[in-house]
């Protein structure tokens, strides 16, 4: 009997399994996915925050990945942590979750924990999941105890991981609260109790849908502070010095990943699905964050303009295609729709990552470029779009006949930036 089996082994379970090891606990993994699977059992890591060191001492404590559901039925706890990605019209894809719930409660045992991870909308818990749960005959609050509680992983990030992050719990009791927090505050320092599971489900969406708009917020911002001969680095960086009422963002090329181009929407489909008005802050965040890669792409020809070069067929190197720094996650990066309108305006666009040896948009497939810096002296214009560590700023900057830092980090005499 496990005292834990956690749903989808990717970047949130993975980190919680290994979590709840490191608390003492038996854990079991499950996941669809075959090669998933087998790598966890050989010791091998998929994910930027576990390393193959970190794998072997999970299966040395006894975890183990598999493929076959009967092991929902050996566990105590059981957390789900599976994908949700958007759908066509805009909503959160819950196959993933539907699919977890009809496998629990196949095999739903009284006195089992059930858990939901997996970001999605207010009510998903209640209205979707505990109805087939209670397929199985079992109760909520009476056989069996429900809650949500959003993951809150941020990858890369070396000062907060799952234990010294709060961990927000809301049940669909408030026996169901008490079992969930009584569980977490096993793993982590802080649990933090929500009035129920919508309001742990709105926290999530809150969390990120006030990155969205405070990131649009300041890319709006660089767009007509250039225009108007403004820095925008040195405006924020004065503002910053505020020692109240001000939190920094900072402009980029776009946003990316799991969560911020993402988990906002869940909640614009909900209000507008369920209320029949749209969720206007959401919705125009979502379209100046996704106007941001044409918004370099022009910056980018306009660069080269004014060097006598034309976008058609210059080299175009991109540096760090990444949805943030020092990982190597591509999902969603704004770097895929800049190198699709390069390539549409006829550059010839190339790439380098430290972390990402192989990458792709649209039906194009590059590598890496093999030397960065004889790749820079080539290019007519180099981007950069993420700052990794292992890139050495000052010799880019030293080194690049044309610039363009999307970041603005990098300290060039007469830098260009977004």
């Amino acid at each position: 009997m496990a005292d834990l089996l956690v749903i989808g082994l990717g970047y949130v379970g993975l980190p919680l399994a290994q979590a709840a090891i490191r608390a003492g606990l038996s854990v079991a993994g499950l996941d669809v996915d075959e090669a998933t699977v087998s790598g966890l059992n050989t010791g091998t890591s998929h994910v930027d925050d576990l390393g193959d060191d970190e794998i072997k001492e999970m299966l040395e404590a006894g975890f183990y990945a598999t493929r076959d559901a009967a092991a929902i039925g050996d566990a105590n706890t059981i957390v789900i942590c599976v994908p949700t990605p958007l759908s066509p019209d805009g909503g959160p894809d819950l196959e993933a979750v539907v699919n977890a719930a009809h496998s629990i409660s196949d095999k739903l045992s009284t006195g089992t924990l059930v858990v939901l991870e997996s970001t999605t909308y207010p009510g998903t818990t209640e209205e979707v999941l505990q109805p087939i749960l209670e397929q199985s005959g079992l109760r909520v609050g009476i056989d069996f105890s429900l809650a949500f509680s959003p993951e809150r992983i941020d990858p890369g990030n070396p000062l907060y991981g799952i234990t010294n992050t709060p961990k927000i719990v809301g049940g669909a009791t408030k026996s169901c609260t008490d079992r969930a927090a009584t569980f977490y505050g096993r793993l982590v320092q802080t649990v933090v109790r929500a009035k129920g599971t919508r309001e742990a489900e709105m926290a999530k969406l809150l969390e990120n849908t006030y990155r969205h708009v405070n990131i649009a917020l300041v890319n709006e911002m660089a767009q007509f502070s250039k225009a108007l001969d403004i820095d925008i680095w040195n405006v924020i960086e004065c503002a910053s010095s505020k020692p109240f009422g001000f939190q920094a963002f900072r402009p980029g090329p776009g946003v990316g990943g799991h969560c911020i181009p993402i988990d906002p929407n869940y909640l614009s489909h909900t209000v507008k699905s369920r209320l029949g008005h749209p969720f206007r802050f959401v919705e125009l965040a979502q379209e100046i964050n996704a106007g941001m890669p044409a918004y370099v792409g022009a910056r980018i020809q306009d660069l080269l303009n004014e060097i006598g070069k034309p976008v058609k067929g210059a080299r175009v190197l991109l540096l760090g295609v990444t949805y943030k720094a020092d990982i190597a996650d591509a999902r969603e990066s704004p770097a895929r729709p800049l190198a699709a309108i390069l390539r549409s305006k006829g550059a010839r666009v190339e790439y380098h990552d430290p972390l990402v040896s192989r990458w792709s948009f649209d039906d194009t497939v590059l590598e890496s470029v093999v030397d960065l810096m004889e790749a820079i002296c080539a290019s007519d214009i180099t981007v950069l779009l993420q700052a990794h560590r292992g890139y050495d700023l000052a010799s880019i900057a030293a080194e690049a006949p044309l610039l363009f830092d999307t970041r603005g980090i990098t300290n060039a005499p007469d830098p260009h930036r977004l």
